[in-house]
């Protein structure tokens, strides 16, 4: 049995990196898979709840705010990967990573696969959970800060976003070591002296 395995929300500059793996059944094929980023949200969330019902087995994890500020944003996705394959319901033979690198703590043997959510439907699949799932958390994000448009831009740095920073402030839900939401509040620390 083969997990696929991708995350969502590496470069945004806030929420969680979420990852997720999947099984998929051979005797259930869903039709329409591909790499999530080429999909609209409808299709998204129109496949991910087929996933949810005809996978053999599926997890979806993640690396908070502050595991990605403690051990940088590749270690945080990583440890979300192995979070994900772990939490699997049936144990996969091997688990097929979208990328270049596999997670050194991984519960199986891996593969890194390069563009893989394209290429292999464990990966696509895995690929529309993670995203559907990351981006539900910033609709609810959104919910409690309706200044920073979260449901928008999904914590990317548009301009947007980083209006809104100017403006508001850093939350709790932002990742303090990312270039610009460091260097607001290093400008907020030089104007206490």
């Amino acid at each position: 049995m083969i997990a696929g395995v991708d995350e969502a929300g590496r470069g945004p500059l806030a929420g969680a990196v979420f990852a997720a793996a999947v099984i998929l059944d051979p005797a259930r094929p869903i039709v329409g898979l591909a790499d999530s980023k080429v999909l609209s949200a409808a299709k998204r969330d129109e496949l991910a709840a087929w996933i949810k019902r005809d996978a053999l087995a599926w997890c979806i994890a993640s690396a908070s705010v502050e595991e990605i500020d403690r051990l940088n944003i590749l270690q945080a996705t990583m440890l979300a990967m192995t979070r994900a394959v772990a939490g699997l319901s049936l144990a996969p033979d091997q688990a097929l990573i979208d990328g270049n690198r596999v997670p050194k703590s991984l519960p199986v043997p891996g593969e890194a696969i390069v563009k893989g959510d394209a290429k292999v439907a464990e990966i696509s699949a895995a690929s529309i959970l993670a995203k559907t799932a990351r981006d539900a958390e910033l609709v609810a994000l959104d919910a409690l800060h309706p200044q920073y448009g979260f449901a928008r831009h999904k914590g990317y740095p548009t301009a947007e976003h980083l209006a809104a920073i100017e403006r508001h402030g850093v939350l709790l839900e932002h990742r303090k070591t990312f270039g610009p939401v460091k260097s607001w509040l290093a400008r907020q620390q030089t104007q206490l002296f």
